[in-house]
């Protein structure tokens, strides 16, 4: 009998690590919610000339249900650019996830992967290092709003079964997302 409580002790002394680190990504994701602007310093790539992003706007939903994951959208605006005339960025719904403090964005148009680590994270700034297989790329955002919940306009479901939309009161996000043809987003590295 003494063994079998030593094992159990033993069991929960492993298992509270995983309990505080779901903890601390619940943090995370909760701080994340909302729209933040910055440079995150990306190109893109359109008829074999790069263009640089004069800034980036990053919404973040969160899933209410598990707090460390959700939707949203990345629109990186240009300036100078000769694609449609009428749209000076491109947009992209994204699926984010925290994991043992590691935050991923799924770009869902691009199939496309990046990691944020080393980074420092508060209600009012977020700053560290997008990290795109073997590039490292610095970034620095500022948290512009939250989620109106009283106003909240949901447009449609992704494959995963969560709605997604925009907080009206949040300035900028009436974005209405596309992406430009021949179009490819390119995370370069700082100097």
């Amino acid at each position: 009998m003494k063994k079998i409580s030593t094992l159990l002790m033993l069991f929960a002394v492993a298992m509270l690590p995983l309990a505080f680190s779901s903890c601390e990504d619940q943090e995370i994701g909760s701080t994340l919610e909302g729209t933040w602007e910055g440079n995150t310093y990306i190109y893109s790539e359109y008829d074999g000339q790069m263009y640089a992003s004069t800034r980036t706007q990053i919404y973040f939903e969160t899933d209410v249900f598990k707090f460390k994951e959700g939707g949203g959208y990345w629109v990186d605006y240009y300036r100078d650019h000769p694609w449609d005339s009428r749209r000076n960025y491109v947009a992209s719904k994204i699926r984010w996830r925290v994991s043992n403090g590691v935050i991923r964005i799924h770009f869902r148009e691009d199939n496309y992967d990046i990691e944020i680590r080393d980074y420092r994270l508060n209600d009012n700034r977020f700053e560290g290092t997008i990290y795109d297989g073997d590039r490292n790329i610095d970034f620095w955002l500022v948290h512009t709003s939250s989620p109106n919940w009283s106003d909240y306009d949901y447009y449609g479901y992704d494959y995963y079964g969560y709605g997604y939309g925009y907080a009206k009161g949040a300035p900028g996000t009436e974005v209405q997302q596309g992406e430009v043809k021949h179009m490819k987003r390119v995370f370069i590295p700082n100097k």
